[in-house]
Order: C-alpha cells, then sequence, then structure tokens
C-alpha cells in the first residue's frame, strides 16, 4: 500500500511529423477541426516530411496488456483497419505488446522505423524517454503518433484525452457526495509511474489539496477487475471505514469489493467499464453514487486515423484533445451509455461520430484476442 504525494504533472501532445508551423495552432488550421481538434497545450501545427500515397504499413506498440481495456483498445484498431474507407489505405496493420518495460517498447519501435514502417502508434509507457526514437522516426521519415498517454514533446502529433480533468472531476464528485470535509478516500491507481496513471492522480490532489482533513490511502489495481478487487478488499480491511473511492481502472472489481465487504455504499468515481455502470445503475437507489469517466479504447483507431491523414500530406495540432465521455447516477441510460446485454468487461465509450469512427460492439469483440 503506498501514499503518492508531489507527483509530477505530466503533460503535452503525441503524433509523429516534421515540419512545423510556429506559433499556437487554431482549429481552423487542422485537417478535420471536428475531430482533430487542438488542445489548449498545442504549441504548433504538424506535416509529415515525406507525404506519399498508401497503403501504407502501421505499426501498433502497445505496452501493458493484460487488461481489458488494452484489449478492447487493440481489438478496435483492428476493426477500424477492416472499414471499407481505412482498409484500402492499409497495407499492413502490426500490432505488438511489450509489458511494462520502456527500453523494450523504445527497442520495439526502433525495430518498426528499421523495417521501413511508414507510421507507428505508441500507447506509451512513460511520459519521457522517448527523445531518441523521435530522432530516429525524423531522420527516417516514419510518422509517429501517441495516443493514451502523454509523452513530454511537441514533436510529433498527440491523441490525447485530458486525464488531469479526469481526476479532478472523480475528485470533485467524491467529496461532493461524502457530505462531509474529513475522512478517508481510497485511491485505486493503475500502473505505477504510467503517464495518464500520473495525471489522474495529479487532477485528483489538485482538488483534494483543498481538504487537509480528508486522507488519501493509494494501491495499485493495474486498471485491472481481478486485481483492482484484490488489492481494494485489502485495503478496506486495513483501513475501514472508507468515506469514498476514486478507480482509475478496474472499476468493477472494485465497486464488488466493496459490496463484499458489507460495508454501507459509498460514493465511487470511475472508469467506463459497462460493469461498473450497470452496478451504478443497479444500486444507486441503495445509495451508490457514482461517476464514470471514460478513456475511450477508440483513441487507437483515431490515431489510425491521424496517421494516414498526415501520411497523405494533411496538417494536424500537435496535440489532439478528445471529449471526455461521462455518466453519473442520474444520466445513466440502458442501451444509451451502458449496455445490460454486453460484458461487464466492455468499455462504453468507442465512437467518435465527427472523426467517423463507429464501429460497433459486436465488431470490436469479434476481434481475435491481443497477444
Amino acid at each position: 500500500m503506498i501514499t503518492r504525494r508531489n507527483l509530477m504533472h505530466l503533460t503535452t501532445a503525441s503524433l509523429l511529423a516534421f515540419a512545423a508551423f510556429a506559433g499556437a495552432a487554431r482549429a481552423a488550421d487542422s485537417y478535420k477541426p471536428e475531430c482533430f481538434k487542438p488542445a489548449a497545450s498545442n504549441e504548433k501545427m504538424i506535416t509529415a516530411k515525406n507525404p506519399h500515397p498508401g497503403p501504407y504499413r502501421i505499426a501498433l506498440v502497445n505496452g501493458y496488456v493484460a487488461n481489458t481495456w488494452r484489449q478492447q483498445m487493440i481489438k478496435t484498431a483492428q476493426a477500424f483497419a477492416e472499414q471499407p474507407d481505412i482498409k484500402k489505405d492499409i497495407k499492413e496493420l502490426k500490432i505488438v505488446s511489450v509489458g511494462e518495460d520502456l527500453p523494450a517498447q523504445l527497442a520495439a519501435i526502433d525495430d518498426f522505423i528499421n523495417q521501413g514502417y511508414d507510421a507507428i502508434l505508441i500507447s506509451p509507457e512513460s511520459g519521457t524517454g522517448f527523445d531518441r526514437v523521435i530522432r530516429n522516426a525524423q531522420k527516417a521519415g516514419t510518422v509517429l503518433i501517441g495516443f493514451n498517454g502523454s509523452i513530454q514533446t511537441h514533436d510529433i502529433v498527440q491523441i490525447t484525452q485530458n486525464q488531469v480533468d479526469f481526476g479532478r472531476e472523480w475528485a470533485k464528485f467524491v467529496v461532493d457526495h461524502m457530505g462531509k470535509k474529513d475522512g478517508k478516500i481510497l485511491e485505486v491507481a493503475g500502473i505505477s509511474g504510467n503517464p495518464a496513471d500520473n495525471d489522474r492522480h495529479a487532477g485528483q490532489m489538485d482538488v483534494l489539496k483543498q481538504y487537509p482533513d480528508i486522507k488519501v490511502i493509494t494501491v495499485f489495481g493495474k486498471w485491472d477487475d481481478g486485481t483492482a478487487q484484490r488489492v481494494t478488499a485489502d485495503a478496506l480491511a486495513a483501513n475501514a471505514p472508507i468515506d469514498g473511492m476514486i478507480v482509475s481502472g478496474g472499476s468493477t472489481g472494485a465497486v464488488r469489493a466493496l459490496m463484499d465487504a458489507k460495508q454501507p455504499f459509498i460514493p465511487v468515481a470511475g472508469e467506463a467499464e459497462n460493469g461498473f455502470r450497470k452496478l451504478i445503475a443497479e444500486h444507486s437507489k441503495d445509495g451508490l453514487a457514482g461517476i464514470s469517466i471514460g478513456n475511450s479504447p477508440g483513441q487507437s483507431a483515431i490515431s489510425i486515423l491521424a496517421a494516414i491523414s498526415l501520411l497523405k500530406g494533411e496538417t494536424l495540432p500537435d496535440t489532439v484533445e478528445l471529449p471526455n465521455p461521462t455518466a453519473t447516477s442520474e444520466t445513466l441510460k440502458a442501451g444509451e451509455n451502458y449496455y445490460p446485454d454486453l460484458s461487464d468487461n466492455f468499455f462504453t465509450p468507442n465512437q467518435f461520430p465527427p472523426c467517423g469512427v463507429n464501429i460497433s460492439g459486436p465488431e470490436i469483440m469479434a476481434q481475435p484476442e491481443a497477444k
């Protein structure tokens, strides 16, 4: 069990391209601005060094894979690559997962650069350490795209959601629904050191530092239901009573641990797992106040679209910010933002109509399991 304090806030943007316009980007400067909207942290517009016609060889270098979000993210990329309008532009989509080892991720990126891939999508295991592979890609004319976590650079295009806002909104909801300004909040974090997890924690602490009488207890659930359920059960046994809970992922498992402990329901903030939303909908009348904010697996599909757009000569912001899909106890609607007939492990926000990403759940889940 670990209590984290003063975690450095890692921010910025991602995606690679090599000729850049100086100055702050405006939405009007971007290709498809309704989709590729510049984030507030955006600094410049980016175009690829060597745009050329397709079809393209694209690689996706994932890190940690042993949770359902990563599995669905990979399946979403595979399903999007099979869409008729996209398939014609893709000669090959190669996906590898390297675990929580940043050197292994960097080596895999270098290997794809050396093999002559046109674009490489990166779900980063760290916010730093990518300078060398970015330079290597620039020399080779390879487009790099970052997503699902910020890399500290403005030299590539990154597809982001505002993870700091995740943490802020989670913390605000839990404090507001605790009914008091003291007590204990259990933070079930994701993977220690991961940039998205760091940002979420920073957002939470930005709010919770205003309440010195609230103690934050942190455990790491690795964004996995089974792991989150186990560490939550242990934390509840050691620290009961807990007055609120913030879960970075594995939210369904964490709530089940709360129910197994037979503790009265408390306000819970978590991710957008279908199971978590089903539990909120079922038990809100029993006192389970919940907010669910989704880090969409659909980022992988939009990263593919961004790579193809750059390779065709379009211009994009160095940091693209997507909206954070949110639902609460009051706004959940079956068949709209949660699905009683789908698996608990399904992540609900996948579609981004402004980007043309409209893949159905069955299409995604029909894809082979990631390895």
